[in-house]
């Protein structure tokens, strides 16, 4: 071990052991990483207009946030959601028409309370028509993404919404044509008279492992002791090696020995 040519590959090893290790800690930290929550004040009221933009896609960092928004109601543009879970009875959303007026002009749905029955709803649903009268209002609650629409059954109504839509309702709310619109919708946080505020909590934040990162550091330090394994397994065979080939060469010696003929001075006497 101390010949040389195995210190060398001693060195030679360890260094690719070192090589090996630090693969194996960037994969555990890629692991860490990617399972670190990434906390965002959710129930903090953030202004609306400094986190979405009309007319493109929402954003995660504005996914539940709590905001608060200005506009006017539009009146005659509020429907009935209907099948809607609300601590796990389902009934009707209110979602009406606001069209912005305290950051980037558009159209956007903001659900306004949730009703057991469709008569109490619609009843809602009027009185918030009726109420508006064009002054701006002040609306406070949690952005969410556009849901995607659902198509509805045969037998029911055509005409039924069970998600909030933004590209099924423009095209129920009067005179929207080639205007821009928020592609998602705000649950208010105080329900409109007649109404039950919609339960919208705060999103839950799970940690999850990368396992697949996990199972690669653990390649890595595998692989870093073979490297050092290998260096010994080659000294030893080099030892075996020498040790089998002196043991060898004794024994051609002796045999040489042995077979070697007597020396005489002459012919034998009888």
């Amino acid at each position: 071990m101390l010949r040389p040519r195995w210190v060398l590959a001693l060195i030679f090893a360890l260094a690719v052991a070192a090589a090996f290790a630090l693969l194996g800690q960037w994969q555990i930290e890629r692991a860490v990483e990617q399972s670190t929550t990434i906390e965002r004040p959710t129930e903090e009221v953030l202004a609306f207009g400094d986190l979405v933009q009309p007319d493109e896609p929402t954003e995660q960092v504005a996914t539940a946030q709590r905001v608060e928004v200005h506009g006017t109601v539009v009146p005659g543009d509020t429907v009935l959601i209907e099948g809607r879970l609300n601590d796990g009875v389902a009934g009707f959303w209110v979602v009406a028409h606001l069209e912005v007026t305290d950051a980037a002009p558009g159209g956007l749905p903001i659900a306004l309370g949730w009703a057991p029955d469709r008569a109490s709803a619609q009843a809602a649903a009027d009185a918030v028509d009726a109420a508006a009268d064009g002054s701006e209002v002040s609306v406070v609650g949690r952005f969410l993404p556009s849901e995607a629409p659902i198509e509805p059954d045969e037998d029911g109504d055509p005409y039924a919404m069970t998600t909030v839509a933004v590209a099924q309702l423009i095209n129920v709310w009067a005179d929207f044509d080639d205007r821009p619109v928020y592609f998602g919708y705000i649950t208010t946080t105080d329900a409109a008279p007649g109404l039950e505020a919609i339960a919208s909590p705060p999103p839950e934040e799970s940690v999850e492992l990368n396992w697949l990162n996990v199972f690669y550091a653990v390649e890595w330090a595998v692989f870093a002791g073979f490297a050092v394994y290998l260096w010994y397994r080659l000294v030893r065979d080099a030892v075996e090696r020498e040790e089998q080939e002196a043991e060898e060469a004794a024994a051609a010696a002796a045999g040489s020995g042995a077979a070697a003929p007597p020396t005489s001075g002459g012919p034998s006497a009888r």
